[in-house]
């Protein structure tokens, strides 16, 4: 599984804003980012082993439990994007990573998305452990990863600080 994470950016293949994703501010409704992140998800988490069959084969999932997407520059329709992941945390039932989507040929950072996702037995509809081959597959992200710094919006929470009137 190694050689499948020789570079420690993993990135999606190439995706288009389309035009029926666009609202009435001229500019990607922001569902749509959700689309594009989790598209790019897929992706990496097919060359880890639970692609689109997982679940017939293995009677498991991986289900979202929390996201937090920051909205930083426009989309319009026709742009190329691509979406690079970063797994930023993992432990026996749980992958926490971190997602920037970028215009795929000017590179400037549009959204990013942070994830919590957990391993589900989809017969009992629980969490549960990793199978140890998929563990062993996320654990070799993490390590083909672990130079990389934490991404600096990573941990962030949303709020109105508290000042006083």
């Amino acid at each position: 599984m190694t050689a499948l994470w020789e570079k420690a950016q993993v990135k999606s293949n190439v995706m288009t804003v389309k035009d029926d994703w666009i609202d009435y501010n001229g500019h990607l409704n922001m569902a749509y980012y959700n689309v594009l992140f989790d598209t790019a998800v897929d992706q990496v988490f097919e060359r880890l082993g639970m692609g689109p069959d997982y679940v017939k084969t293995r009677g498991a999932s991986f289900f979202t439990a929390e996201v937090h997407v920051c909205y930083l520059r426009e989309l319009s329709a026709g742009m190329p994007v691509i979406v690079t992941l970063q797994l930023v945390g993992l432990d026996l039932k749980r992958a926490h990573f971190f997602q920037e989507l970028r215009h795929a040929e000017e590179d400037w950072l549009s959204a990013t998305s942070e994830q919590m996702s957990l391993h589900v037995d989809m017969s009992a509809r629980k969490v549960a452990p990793w199978p140890e081959d998929i563990l062993h597959n996320l654990t070799a992200l993490a390590e083909a990863q672990a130079d990389l710094p934490r991404p600096e919006r990573a941990g962030r929470s949303i709020g109105i600080p508290q000042k006083a009137p």
